[in-house]
């Protein structure tokens, strides 16, 4: 039979991550290609005592079905650290928990474009929102990155020429996949842009607690005052992707439609994950827990971009992390980029993810691919950079 699918996944294409990771399968191969967080990251212990006493003096808690704008102690914990953070105004904001940041993006795209719609984003950028916004069939835009994010002139000369801009896209703190951080100057321009130019800002901010160099930058939601800013964020890299729990703190007429939205998606969020969370994160020292983890991936990312200045082909150049997953390395111009990624994994047993995977438009030129640090062990990568750098040199130098 000859299935006919719909306009608005006709034009999806699998993950060239998952592809890649296809080849990890094999034992002998060391991945670089994934964004999972350290499993000495998480705290299991603390997680099985929290689900021992939930399930032995409140099981039906746990179990039942619950309301769809998620667990009402975690949503008030949520809303005062978001307060202290800027990034909750009670005095026109609402908040509801999600089934992960992913969701939070996904939703915050149904609700407030049309097909036709343009949403810009920063190029490149994360796949897994780049397919939910093109699932919508929207008029998705790239605009470049400077070192210290988006690059202003080109985001208002996409502003004057499209009129119909909707939402910015931004990843501001160690953005996926580069690893850039947007200054504090350029997330104020980017503000008074939307202001101006009356669009609203997504800004996603899966990261933010993991910062382990520089300062910490305000999020551009806590500039706003004239509710033109969606914050969402999530706990998997704070406690655990598995739980599938994140958040989005906006205007509560845009969470009100959301709320609905939800409930056609998947009613409610775990239940169980949600009071987990909020048990793990009212009963421990947070800050000690969030130095834990900066210290894990602080430790990885030194350890990677070591061998990256030491061994890697001086042809090859790199953005240094200050927290988040991931870096970003670019190849001369005139060396295949694909062809580079495939000889890495298939020859030399090293898996990295080609830049092109995050491009927004179809068939984007891109020299860069991406490095995960927090996922392999220190041995790892010890010897998978070990062979990555004699391969730069053997084809580069």
């Amino acid at each position: 039979m000859e299935y006919r699918f719909s306009n608005k996944v006709s034009g999806l294409q699998a993950s060239a991550i998952r592809e890649i990771l296809k080849y990890t399968v094999d034992p002998n191969v060391i991945s670089f290609a994934a964004g999972n967080p350290a499993p000495e990251a998480f705290p299991a212990r603390r997680i099985a005592e929290i689900s021992d006493e939930l399930l032995r003096d409140d099981p039906i808690l746990a179990l039942q079905y619950s309301i769809t704008e998620g667990y009402g102690p975690l949503r008030d914990f949520l809303k005062g650290w978001m307060t202290e953070k800027g990034c909750f105004h009670s005095e026109f904001d609402d908040l509801i928990v999600t089934s992960g940041g992913q969701q939070a993006n996904e939703l915050s795209c149904k609700v407030l474009l049309n097909e036709g719609d343009t949403l810009l984003c920063e190029s490149p950028s994360f796949i897994g929102s780049l397919n939910a916004f093109r699932s919508y069939n929207v008029n998705l835009k790239g605009i470049e990155m400077d070192d210290d994010g988006i690059n202003l002139e080109k985001l208002e000369a996409a502003l004057k020429e499209d009129n119909n801009v909707r939402v910015l896209y931004l990843i501001p703190n160690f953005q996926n996949p580069t690893g850039r951080t947007m200054s504090l100057a350029k997330r104020k321009a980017v503000y008074e842009l939307a202001c101006r130019y009356n669009f609203i800002i997504l800004e996603d901010d899966p990261y933010g607690e993991l910062r382990f160099a520089g300062e910490n930058i305000p999020a551009i939601k806590s500039l706003d005052t004239e509710g033109r800013v969606i914050y969402s964020s999530t706990f998997s890299k704070l406690i655990s992707p598995g739980f599938r729990t994140g958040f989005v703190s906006a205007p509560a007429p845009i969470i009100q439609k959301i709320i609905v939205c939800k409930q056609v998606s998947d009613v409610h969020s775990n239940i169980w994950a949600q009071v987990v969370s909020h048990r793990f994160m009212t009963t421990i020292d947070r800050e000690a827990h969030f130095s834990r983890l900066r210290g894990i991936y602080k430790e990885k990312a030194e350890l990677m971009c070591s061998y990256i200045n030491s061994g890697f082909s001086d042809k090859i150049t790199y953005i240094k992390p200050e927290g988040g997953l991931f870096i970003w390395c670019t190849l001369p111009d005139e060396c295949d980029m694909n062809a580079f990624c495939t000889r890495a994994v298939k020859d030399y047993k090293i898996a990295v993810v080609p830049g092109n995977s995050f491009s927004i438009a179809e068939n984007e030129k891109s020299s860069s691919f991406r490095l995960n640090y927090s996922t392999p062990t220190n041995d790892q990568i010890k010897k998978g950079m070990e062979i990555l750098a004699a391969m730069t040199r053997e084809i580069l130098d």
